[in-house]
């Protein structure tokens, strides 16, 4: 089987027309759309938090993302300082928290440090908890590593929580009479 030479007046050109060239760039923009919190924690090359556990005393400013991916140092030692205060045991926390905080300092250009008024919490620690207040949950994320309880430093309590829920990313409350912001990377509600 031969093939001929196409002819030059064989040739079509297809047509577009104006919906269909709409339709394409309508989609184009839609995928290159993205939320500036997520933008811009997506162009940094590096991820640091600074971070104050207010019943310890302890400090760290820690690279805990770098090239792309989660730093195991900086994991474990971010881990050590959320851990039960009252009973020492540590848990890994879900990396998608710091990733939280660093978007919300992002949003709100806060540069201070989080104060953390709760990380983990042991089963032991929760039930006390429970058994001295109404807000703790029976089963509460702080156990499974996924909730924090945190202020910013030099940022109103509000405008965390504003900021904190415009990200959709998992649970966030305000509680003003102890003044602090409960974030988790459970599913997306607010009180």
């Amino acid at each position: 089987m031969m093939f001929e030479p196409t002819k030059k007046s064989e040739l079509q050109t297809p047509t577009l027309s104006r919906r269909g060239f709409l339709s394409g760039c309508a989609a184009a923009a839609a995928v290159l759309v993205v939320p500036n919190a997520f933008a811009n924690i997506a162009k940094k090359p590096e991820r640091v938090l600074a971070l104050h556990h207010l019943h310890t005393g302890e400090r760290t400013k820690v690279t805990y993302w770098a090239d792309g991916e989660y730093i195991r140092d900086g994991l474990k030692e971010i881990n050590h300082l959320l851990r039960d205060h009252r009973t020492g045991d540590q848990h890994k926390m879900d990396p998608r928290l710091f990733d939280l905080l660093h978007q919300v300092q992002a949003r709100i250009g806060c540069r201070g440090e989080f104060h953390i008024i709760s990380g983990y919490r042991s089963p032991k620690t929760n039930r006390m908890l429970r058994q001295n207040s109404n807000g703790v949950a029976k089963r509460s994320l702080h156990m499974d590593g996924k909730a924090l309880d945190i202020r910013l430093s030099g940022c109103d309590i509000k405008q965390l929580h504003r900021a904190a829920k415009s990200l959709k990313a998992g649970g966030v409350g305000l509680d003003t009479q102890s003044n602090f912001v409960h974030v988790d990377t459970g599913r997306v509600r607010y009180w």
